[in-house]
């Protein structure tokens, strides 16, 4: 059977989880597009239901990814052409969509690598979906063990950070906690904070980052808080050599997280 009408319940179901209360009170989401949904099943998200539409397959590897899927029992159906365009969130739809089981983890569940010293991202009170997802991309990239959510503006399961994160909010852990808790974890494992301000005395690229390292990085507007400020282990600036005074969020994460993997080469 093929979905062909906007009033089926499960298609309103879709479309009701783009909304974040309702994927608060059903603990599940929404995973669009070939890499996402590949990346998921690698790294064992449980998926409750897959949507497909195969006139917007891009290619041949589409079904190969549903005969995976389809080993894990889950429910399947094919979506009418234009129906699937009104579910997708995408300009380009690749013809696969489904509903994922959220993943809570706690602090408990981060492992710490014995192989090299620990490294974390601490994202504070990030607005925007599309700098957040764009954040987990250059954290997989970079190596980080894990992703922290201090006091977070934006729900990590919104389907902008699924899609601007093109998968990667699978591939390491991000734990919700708030600031307290954070710093708390991070001290007692003798992990360095390191905060960025424009009046630092040294630049990013100055300091040693070898050593167990969290960068911490704020909001998009006003930066960090001072409690972040305040309780740091040590403050650098990004240079800043035109008229802006600041970077995107998102960018200079990743310079942050490459000098840190630059150092440590």
């Amino acid at each position: 059977m093929i979905l062909s009408s906007p009033h089926n319940p499960r298609i309103k179901q879709v479309i009701k989880l783009r909304d974040k209360r309702v994927r608060d009170h059903t603990q599940t989401f929404l995973i669009e597009g070939y890499r996402e949904l590949s990346l998921a099943v690698d790294h064992q998200i449980t998926l409750k239901t897959l949507f497909y539409s195969p006139s917007h397959f891009l290619g041949s590897n589409e079904m190969a990814l549903m005969e995976r899927v389809g080993a894990q029992h889950v429910a399947t159906f094919e979506v009418q052409h234009a129906l699937f365009e009104r579910l997708s969130y995408r300009d380009r739809p690749d013809g696969l969509l489904a509903i994922a089981a959220q993943n809570s983890l706690t602090l408990r569940d981060i492992k710490l690598h014995t192989e090299h010293p620990p490294f974390f991202l601490v994202a504070e009170s990030i607005e925007k979906p599309g700098n957040l997802g764009s954040m987990l991309r250059s954290a997989d990239a970079a190596g980080v063990d894990a992703l922290l959510m201090c006091d977070r503006c934006t729900d990590i399961y919104n389907p902008n950070v699924v899609r601007a994160s093109v998968g990667t909010l699978f591939t390491l852990p991000v734990v919700e906690v708030t600031s307290d808790e954070a710093i708390k974890y991070l001290k007692n494992n003798g992990i360095r904070i390191v905060a960025t301000s424009p009046n630092a005395p040294l630049a990013f690229t100055q300091v040693d980052l070898s050593q167990p390292v969290a960068i911490v990085v704020g909001t998009e507007q006003v930066g960090l808080s001072p409690q972040w400020m305040e309780t740091s282990d040590l403050i650098v600036k990004i240079p800043m050599r035109g008229v802006a005074d600041s970077l995107n969020v998102a960018a200079a994460t990743t310079l942050l997280l490459y000098e840190v993997l630059r150092k440590r080469a």
